[in-house]
């Protein structure tokens, strides 16, 4: 006997449960959000009045050194070189440290632009976790489970499912360069939410694969009306598979896109001030700071969850001088002001 005999869909367990009662609820919702209810992807009333509007996730793959940026060990400091408690040697950081603000927060000589937002800043500093090795710990960073196989939803996703987001011609989860392996796509798809929900993925050149059409417009829009209507047809029956509501959104929203998302990705068009307090230059060296304009031009766009990504953190060897090229490409680009010019960073 095959084992397909045994699956069921969410409609089916619906529609036979309860004499069917749940699959007729669920139908009649179902109509009312279709004729009156809002689109998925519109703005949503949270539970709490909220301060921030949106998120950029400045991520760091392999993680900064936090004993040589930014958590100074007074004691680390002053017992270098001696034998530690559970053996080997101590080791102390190789860079000054000073406290800024009214804070008091100790950063290093190696983030001196941040170090002027000391203020601004919120310290977490009691995390933990039980994933040391890379590939599992960067799931678990984006999706809570270190086991990529249980596909659960990214950070962006939820936010975006829960929360909606203010531009519906852009998406409003885009991820900008965002690492190939550690688990790829599943650390910005949306799993089991649909398919609207995933993050949107854009290289660090402003790049978006497949996003200018070969057709023109109109004929674009007579080619999705048709593939739309045979989604719904879809949609309507009993067993379809719960991803096509998904589809449909994502193929609209596609189709938006192609004529919003090219403009805001194009940072050329930024004032020469704004390039050079990002520090923005060409190649790779120029990689986060590119990252950085483009991720508060789609956030002032609408858009509700940016993440950006910095790879070669995890400093196996050449620690020090890979500490200070890691420092000098992301210290001016996190630290330059989030607003348009003559305004000072932005809340929230």
């Amino acid at each position: 006997m095959s084992n397909n005999q045994y699956q069921t869909s969410r409609r089916s367990l619906l529609r036979s449960a309860g004499a069917g009662f749940g699959y007729f609820a669920l139908a009649g919702l179902l109509g009312a959000a279709e004729k009156t209810g809002p689109k998925p992807l519109e703005p949503k009333q949270p539970h709490f009045a909220p301060k921030a509007k949106r998120i950029i996730f400045l991520y760091m793959e392999g993680a900064v050194s936090s004993v040589d940026t930014f958590e100074y060990k007074p004691e680390l400091q002053k017992n270098g070189g001696k034998s530690g408690p559970g053996g080997g040697t101590l080791t102390a950081s190789k860079f000054q440290f000073k406290q800024y603000g009214n804070t008091g927060s100790w950063f290093s000589e190696l983030l001196p632009n941040i170090a002027t937002h000391a203020d601004e800043l919120c310290w977490l500093r009691g995390l933990h976790t039980d994933t040391p090795a890379h590939p599992q710990a960067v799931v678990q960073l984006h999706t809570g489970s270190a086991n990529a196989a249980l596909t659960r939803p990214s950070m962006g996703a939820w936010l975006l499912y829960g929360l909606g987001t203010e531009n519906q011609d852009l998406p409003g989860y885009v991820t900008i360069n965002p690492p190939p392996n550690f688990g790829g796509a599943v650390n910005y798809g949306s799993a089991f939410l649909p398919a609207h929900y995933q993050g949107t993925r854009i290289s660090d050149q402003g790049f978006m694969p497949n996003l200018q059409a070969a057709s023109s417009k109109v004929l674009q829009r007579e080619q999705l009306d048709l593939i739309q209507v045979m989604n719904r047809d879809l949609a309507a029956k009993p067993d379809a598979p719960d991803p096509v509501e998904g589809v449909i959104e994502s193929y609209e929203l596609g189709f938006r896109m192609q004529g919003k998302v090219p403009e805001l990705l194009d940072i050329s068009k930024e004032p020469q001030s704004v390039l050079d307090a990002y520090g923005v230059k060409p190649g790779p060296k120029g990689s986060f700071a590119r990252q950085c304009v483009m991720a508060r031009r789609l956030s002032e766009a609408g858009v509700r969850f940016v993440e950006i990504c910095q790879p070669g953190w995890d400093h196996h060897t050449n620690l020090h001088n890979g500490l200070i090229d890691r420092c000098s490409l992301i210290d001016q680009p996190a630290a330059a002001p989030t607003g348009r010019p003559g305004t000072t960073r932005a809340d929230g």
